[in-house]
């Protein structure tokens, strides 16, 4: 029979009536289990005289399930319950929610029922941080089983809201600011706001957790008392208003448009890919997409840039002197020390081809076979004028590249091509491009109100340099492999990129695209994770960025 069908049905024949107390050893009992916790209400002493004798036994288990509940040890009082198990769960699952400072349980006048139970009502005062002071009244129905009074535990014998399956939670009060974007609406990019607790209402991810406190209002009282699922932790009820939190907004400086024509370019992508965006002008990023969402590789991904690298390599080769008209032979295949380099698709450039060519249909085995002409470090030093290897105070976490000075001829072979140990994220790529757009590096910032100090290159490039960088990714578009962004408006400039990883042969390969608008104030980056080929992968959806733009 069900504790339900119990409470309703006649007392068993027999009932035994062992285990009453005199008064006095009831009130000692109740004085001693309160330890300093709990107070309780008793009836006055007359009325105890009047009190039925299993109304004073069944109160001294109550008395001392209340007062350990009110010393918050869910152990010991669950021991006075008939289901210890289920009592400690649940007392535990609510005082690890709540963390009470202090708990006060005050009992009142126990009733005896027809079927022999004694019900107790109390009413429960906790101290709860970031809530206040809370108070809800419950009832205790206390059982004589087999000569032992025991608290009858169910869950609304915690709070009267309850069900099984639930627990009492916190949850965050309505006053949590929002992270805007430029326009100073709510930010609309799900992997750049993170996310928050349901129930702590704390951040954590994102900038909701990097901007906590500022959200949140430091801290201060904003909690509500709710029941919540204890499987999900999803709240399904609130019992009590929370107070308003002081939080302040977190203003970023993406463009609502840009970001939306980013994430649509991104819809129907079947791998892990992300768009950003940045102004050159002053390194404000305007777009961050990623998919799919969580992770924000867009601005924290460490990958092979590839070839989209190779505007770097370009840069120092023409800082030593060599001209975009210069012969510039692309046969199949190169070797080094046995290591061979091959382009894509093993394709070669006719006899004639220039410098301008090589770069324009991103020919590996020229860059291999120049190598010579670089120093060790040649390849690190020009990374610094592009802001690669600093440490860049944006207002959120990103990785910000490295190209380490090489150690042998393979690694300069391969870091020539942006392979080896040369790493960046999307972020580092669309960056490069906005300096070859401004001439010099402006480091890329998120939040403005956060950051102190720009990282600031500590070299810069030579004007003519930027000025054939910019010739070398217009005629990638124009007759080269960008050729996906040939038909777009506002004079695109970019450069393709297919990036070796992992050991399988043939090996995987990540596909990037990077450029910069010849019009306006945009430089970009896309990223496909596994994604195959730059111009034929990443080229669409490059171009479906910019004609959501221009469209």
């Amino acid at each position: 029979m069900s504790r339900t069908d119990r409470r309703n049905s006649p007392a068993p024949h027999g009932r035994s009536r062992r285990g009453r107390l005199p008064l006095g050893i009831a009130v000692t009992l109740l004085l001693l289990a309160g330890g300093g916790y709990a107070a309780f209400g008793l009836v006055g002493a007359d009325a105890r005289e009047e009190e039925d004798a299993d109304v004073k036994s069944a109160r001294v288990p109550l008395a001392a399930f209340l007062a350990a509940w009110a010393g918050h040890d869910a152990r010991k009082a669950a021991s006075y319950t008939d289901t210890p198990d289920d009592a400690a769960s649940l007392l535990t699952s609510v005082l690890t929610n709540l963390k009470p400072s202090r708990t006060t349980v005050v009992d009142g006048e126990g009733k005896k029922q027809d079927d022999g139970t004694v019900r107790f009502p109390f009413t429960v005062s906790m101290a709860v941080p970031g809530a206040g002071d809370v108070t809800w009244r419950s009832r205790a129905q206390v059982i004589d089983m087999s000569g032992t009074w025991k608290v009858e535990f169910s869950s609304p014998t915690v709070h009267p809201a309850l069900e099984p399956g639930q627990t009492l939670a916190l949850k965050s009060g309505g006053g949590r600011a929002k992270v805007l974007d430029a326009k100073g609406d709510p930010l609309r990019a799900d992997s750049l706001v993170g996310t928050v607790d349901p129930v702590s209402g704390k951040g954590t991810s994102g900038l909701e957790a990097r901007y906590d406190d500022v959200l949140s209002g430091g801290g201060k009282p904003g909690k509500s008392l709710v029941v919540a699922d204890r499987q999900s932790g999803r709240a399904v009820k609130d019992l009590t208003e929370a107070p308003q939190a002081e939080g302040r907004p977190v203003r970023t400086t993406i463009d609502p448009r840009v970001q939306e024509a980013a994430a649509d370019a991104l819809a129907g992508v079947e791998v892990n890919a992300a768009v950003v965006a940045v102004d050159p002008s002053n390194g404000h990023i305007l777009a961050a997409a990623n998919r799919p969402g969580g992770y924000n590789r867009a601005l924290e991904g460490r990958y092979p840039p590839g070839s989209v690298f190779k505007v770097i390599t370009a840069a120092a080769f023409l800082e030593g002197g060599t001209r975009p008209g210069d012969p510039a032979p692309c046969p199949k295949f190169a070797t080094v020390d046995g290591q061979r380099f091959e382009n894509q698709k093993q394709f070669v450039l006719p006899a004639g081809s220039t410098f301008a060519d090589v770069f324009a249909q991103s020919c590996n085995t020229y860059f291999v076979e120049a190598r010579g002409r670089l120093s060790d470090s040649d390849l690190h030093d020009t990374a610094e004028a592009f802001g690669i290897g600093g440490s860049w105070d944006v207002g959120t976490t990103t990785y910000d590249g490295g190209v380490p000075v090489t150690t042998s001829d393979n690694d300069k072979a391969a870091a020539t091509i942006g392979q080896a140990r040369v790493q960046a994220s999307p972020l580092v790529m669309a960056s490069v491009a906005a300096t070859v757009k401004n001439g010099t590096f402006e480091q890329p910032v998120l939040v403005p109100d956060a950051v102190r100090k720009r990282y600031e290159a500590p070299v810069a490039l030579d004007a003519e340099v930027t000025g054939r960088l910019r010739e070398l990714m217009r005629a990638t578009v124009t007759s080269g492999s960008a050729h996906a962004l040939r038909d777009l408006p506002g004079s695109p400039h970019a450069k393709t990129g297919t990036a070796e990883f992992g050991t399988e042969v043939p090996p995987r390969t990540h596909a990037w695209m990077i450029g910069y608008q010849g019009d306006s104030d945009l430089a970009w980056a896309v990223l496909l994770e596994d994604g195959g080929s730059g111009g034929a992968d990443a080229g669409p959806v490059a171009a479906r960025f910019l004609r959501n733009l221009a469209g």
